[in-house]
Formats: C-alpha cells, structure tokens, sequence
C-alpha cells in the first residue's frame, strides 16, 4: 500500500559527507564512465521509490550540452520543511548528508532501490555543481550547492531563473522533484555520459518497474527514447531470447508476496546449451546473485524432478536430474521487492542479496507456480522435460569425456599437452600463458618468450564453435582439451577456477580476418564455459603490429594505420616512387626511401621481433576482455555463433559499412 505520511520527520541522520569525495570508489566503485552513470543510477532510483511506493508515474533523464544531467519524476516532491532535530530544511540535510533520507524508520519508503540512503548526497559530493527543484503542495523551491556545500537556503523558485546550462525541457508538473547536476572534473576521469550505455541502464530499469513510463532526452544530438512496459519480466525475457529457437513459445510468469516480500519469477527454455539467468533485489541488479537466486535454483530443481518423475520420464532406479542438467537452455529473470529497513547487501555496491529467509519464500513461491504451470500446460513440460533428459544423458557422457581429460593429464604429467611450452615460474599470479595461431607463430614465440614466466600453447587451425554444441562433443576436440588441461581449471560441473595455472591469458592471432575468427571462437568458448576466466580479469588480446617502417636504421612498429601515417609524416622518404615529406606532403623523390613491411601472420615475425613488439612487457600493447552487460554479450554470441541465420543476416547487412575487410 503506498505510503501518504512523507515529511521532515521521516528523514533520519545519521553522519556527515567529506567521506565521499576523499574515497569516491568506496561509494560508487569508480570514477571511469562507469562511476558516472553510477551516479546517474543514484538519482533515478530516487524517483523510482517514488515509483514504487506508488506517487509517480513517470520519469525523466536529459542529457544537456557541456555535460550537465537532469533527472526529474512526479512523485511527491523531497520534503522542504525545517527538520525538528537539525532545524534545517528536509531537502538540505538529504543533499548535504551521508545516510539521511526517506529509507529509514517508519513512514518513508516501505520498497526503496537505494540502501542507507547514500545515493543523492553522493551524487552532490562528487558534483561541482548540483541544483535541487521541488514542487509540492502547489509550491515550488530549489537550492543549489557546489561539491556537496549548499550555496544558499532552500527558496522559492523565480521565474526564468539564471541556470549554468542551457536547456529546452520543459517539467510539467504538479508535484515532483528534479536534479540537474555537473559531475567533478576533479574526481572523474570522464564526465560525458554516453547515450546507449545510459539507454540500456534505463531500459533494464524499465523492465522491471512495470507500468512507469521513463522519457529520455539527448540535448547534444536530439535524440529520445520512452519506455514502458505492462507485461514487465515476460517482455524481457523474451528480448534476452530473440535471437533463439524457443522450446515453448511464452514464458512461465510467477508472481507472489509472502511475509511482505514480493516475488516475481520469468522462465523461458531455448534449444541453446547454455543458461541466462539475471536476478534483482528491489529493482538493483545482483550480478553475484544471492539468497533469492539460491532459492529460485532449488525449486527448479525440485519442480523439474517432481514432475518427471510424475509422468514416468524418469523410473524409480533412475538418479534425480541435477542443478546442472536443468541449466541447459534456462532463461530466467528473478526479482524480489522487500522492505529497505530489512534488505541486506554484501556491500554498498549492492552485487549479492544476503537475507537468510528470502532463500526459504522464493523456493516455495517458485516451486508453487512451476507445479501449477506443469499441470495445467503438459504441452510446454514434456517439452522442458525432453530438453533437461537429454542434457542429463550429454551431461553423463561428458562426464566421462572429462574423466578422459583428467586420466590423460595425470599420465603426461600433472595435465600438461605436449604442445605446451610451459613457464618456470610457478606462481599463477605472475605467469602468463599466450594461445597462438599455428605451428609457425607458436615457434617464434616459444624461442621469443620469456621462459620465467610465459608460456606457449599453439593451436592448430580453428577450434570448435561451442555455441553449437553440448561440453561431451566440446570435450572431444583435440584443441580444446589440450587448453582446458593447460589452464588447469577443469570445466563443466567440475570447475575449480583457483586451480587457474596463469593469471593473465593471452590471445595472441593474425591481424587478418582468419585471426580475427579464432579469437571469436576461443572467446566463445571462455565465455560459455570458463566465464570466471573473464569476470576475473584474467582475460587479454595481445595487439601485434600492423606495420614495421624502416629508414635506414631507424626502425618503427605501427599498430593501426592512423600510427603508420604519423610515423611516415615525421620521417620523409621514397614509397613507390613517391616521397612522403615530414609535414605529410608528397614531394619531389629522393634517394633516401622509407621501406613498409605489411605483417599479415605473426608468423613472418623472427623471435625477436615478436618478443619486442607484442611480448615484451615494457613495450606491449593488451587489451583486457571484461564483460560489463551480460544479457548484450550473450546476445551477441547467440546472435553471431548460433543456430538461428536471420538475426546474423540482418546484422551483416547493418554493418557492412563498419567492416574493415583485409583481403
């Protein structure tokens, strides 16, 4: 039931704001692009409590010139009145105070997205500036304030007030609060939010607080996008399976409160081989998951075993299905709404629910709606079935595929391939290990390499796409298991990811399109089946040169073409029969000529080239793999390595222009 009672009494001290800036990542991870729109998230999840406590019914981001950033809702407005301990105004002390707001004792928030109430103050912390507007009770106020310092008292609003930015958004309403404000130069490394990384942000939010409409604005370019969505969880799962083939066309939709915790649960099986599951906890995504994850993934299990062995798909000598086998092709959404007085994180960057009795209410409410949804749709279930039986059975024959693995291993010493040509070293967090291209380039690097702690694994050929096939057909391939038994990990339900034997792997392949293709394979495989690799850091792409330009003795390595341009713009010299002069004119020849190599395979490089240019840590170039959305990279390697051709078509065909062909 939403909540009327909202005024100065509601609003809770309990400390003050010079942490913030002297330890930003403590409070919004980081000051990269990625902190920026943390701070974005801080105040759009104010007006979504306001949302979700039932007072507002729209949203508004606007992304202004020079980098400023509203943020406005319809809700109730902050409060205004003098607070009777602080005797200073509600609005003031939530801007100007760590941990004051509406998220704590009775009559605030019953549901909030924030916890402690840091959010908006630290958004004014790490802002140069910041200016609050609040219109209530017919009445309309503001204040503003410069790195977390309120420039003035809380007062009315004038009319065509002298604003630092410029602006054509106009806020039309009743009652609501509006933010605008200007990200610390000082603090962060960027502030210039970027349109799509912020429309996705908006968008997940949007799934998940169904019946909001959220209205976004880019001022610098003109563009905009609404969203709103009745349907909630089922729209989005079914945009995270656009790109595959279902096994039952609608998703299975669970919705209950139990003990004022509201759960909602969206299943959905495809024929793929791997899982996606996304969880929430009072609309914050849980990337570690939680106890509401633990408890949706037993009462799947549950459900599952309970109804096959209902219709006799499984007999009574016949061992349970796993966690693992019903994994297979699973698309789930679940999230849970429950008091902010008594919603526990694992930290204030909120990644892991810990609440003990949300584990118990999400099991049974889960376990509840999947009985139902099995009996009265056999159709879907003696699908499902089918597909989690079959896993069962690929599981059983991988399983001896990696016993296979694991018995090899032990009898070529302490699983290690021929073919690798490991380091001395035998500490995993100073050991590398390079996966090369073929034969030729794994011997340059082999006799290029620092033995003390680099090591060689050369592949013959592509490896399998593992988006299109299950772990006991995987595990067959001959390339694959010698780098699963080189990692040391092991793989499938057996993973041990602090068996890691180097903590830094490194994709080392041809600047070509063939290159470019093994690295997409062997990026899939990682991050099907050892995405821990990735989230770890463990992940880089070595960066080999394009280019060696040589004058004489002068020697240089240019990694992109737009290097090699200012390399010759420097040097002058003869290029078929022209010369390059040092402003970039071309000029009359002369006899002192500029030699371009065109490295097309690491292989053309001798040992030492290829030490100095791409292996050398003092002069190397790598690009770590991270993966900071998910849902859009399993998108994209369903879209580009899966079964389905008209998603993969239509991307082509959009990106044609983009491609850069090296034929």
């Amino acid at each position: 039931m939403p909540t009327n009672k909202y005024s100065a009494e509601q609003i809770q001290v309990l400390e003050g704001l010079e942490p913030v800036r002297k330890r930003p990542g403590m409070y919004i991870g980081s000051t990269d692009l990625r902190g920026l729109h943390h701070l974005i998230k801080e105040v759009v999840d104010n007006s979504i409590d306001e949302a979700l406590a039932g007072h507002a019914k729209n949203i508004w981001v606007v992304l202004h010139e020079d980098n400023y950033i509203t943020v406005a809702d319809d809700g109730r407005g902050i409060p205004v009145d003098i607070h009777p301990k602080v005797g200073v105004s509600a609005l003031e002390l939530i801007m100007t105070t760590l941990h004051a707001g509406g998220k704590f004792g009775d009559g605030g928030y019953k549901v909030s997205t924030g916890l402690h109430g840091v959010g908006v103050s630290a958004v004014n912390a790490l802002s140069d500036y910041l200016r609050a507007e609040v219109r209530r009770d017919g009445k309309e106020y503001f204040q503003e304030y410069a790195q977390g310092k309120a420039k003035s008292k809380v007062a009315p609003t004038t009319p065509n007030p002298d604003l630092p930015y410029k602006t054509s958004f106009k806020w039309q309403v009743k009652n609501g609060t509006k933010v605008t404000f200007l990200a610390d130069k000082t603090i962060f490394s960027t502030t210039t939010p970027e349109f799509e990384k912020l429309e996705k942000q908006l968008k997940q939010v949007a799934y998940l607080v169904a019946g909001i409409f959220f209205h976004y604005y880019d001022e610098r370019s003109g563009q905009e996008r609404h969203f709103y969505f009745q349907s909630g969880l089922a729209t989005l799962i079914k945009h995270l399976n656009r790109n595959k083939a279902l096994i039952h066309p609608e998703p299975i939709l669970i919705k209950k409160e139990v003990d004022d915790i509201d759960v909602e649960v969206a299943i959905q099986y495809n024929d793929g081989f791997t899982e996606n599951v996304e969880s929430f906890a009072n609309v914050v995504p849980t990337t570690e998951g939680g106890t509401h994850l633990t408890g949706f993934r037993i009462a799947l299990t549950r459900a599952i075993n309970d109804y096959a062995r209902k219709i006799e798909a499984l007999k009574e000598k016949d061992e349970n299905l796993t966690g693992e086998d019903v994994k297979e092709g699973l698309t789930a959404v679940v999230s849970i709404k429950m008091s902010s007085d008594n919603i526990q994180f694992e930290s204030q960057t909120k990644e892991k629910l810990g609440n003990a009795e949300v584990q118990p209410i999400v099991t049974q409410v889960t376990k509840d709606g999947l009985d139902m949804f099995f009996e009265e749709n056999p159709q879907d279930a003696r699908r499902i079935m089918e597909k989690v039986l079959l896993a069962a059975r690929a599981r059983a024959a991988a399983r001896a595929a990696k016993d296979a693995v694991i018995r090899k291993g032990a009898l070529e010493g302490m699983a290690l391939p021929g073919k690798l040509a490991d380091c001395q070293n035998r500490d995993a967090a100073e050991s590398e290990l390079y996966i090369v291209e073929g034969d030729s380039a794994g011997g340059s690097a082999k006799q290029g390499r620092d033995r003390k702690f680099q090591a060689i694994l050369p592949l013959r050929g592509k490896i399998l796409n593992v988006e299109r096939a299950r772990l006991d057909k995987i595990l067959e391939f001959e390339e694959i298991k010698c780098l699963v038994i080189a990692l040391g990990t092991g793989i499938g339900d057996t993973v041990d990811y602090n068996k890691t034997r180097y903590h830094r792997i490194i994709i080392m392949t041809d600047a070509d399109v063939d290159g470019e293709h093994i690295r997409t394979l062997l990026l899939t495989f990682f991050f099907r089946y050892l995405p821990e690799v990735i989230n770890k850091g463990y992940m880089y792409i070595a960066q080999p040169p394009l280019y060696k330009v040589q004058k004489g003795k002068e020697i240089h390595y240019a990694y992109s073409d737009e290097e090699k341009d200012s390399i010759l713009k420097g040097m002058g010299g003869k290029i078929d029969g022209e010369v390059i002069s040092g402003d970039g004119e071309i000029t009359a020849p002369k006899t002192n000529s500029i030699i371009i190599q065109r490295y097309k395979g690491l292989g053309e490089m001798n040992p030492d080239q290829l030490w100095e240019t791409t292996m050398n840590p003092e002069n190397r170039v790598l690009k770590q793999v991270t993966v900071e959305d998910a849902a859009s990279a399993d998108e994209v390697f369903a879209m580009l390595m899966g079964d389905e051709v008209p998603p993969r078509k239509r991307f082509i065909q959009t990106h044609a222009k983009l491609a850069t062909l090296d034929i």
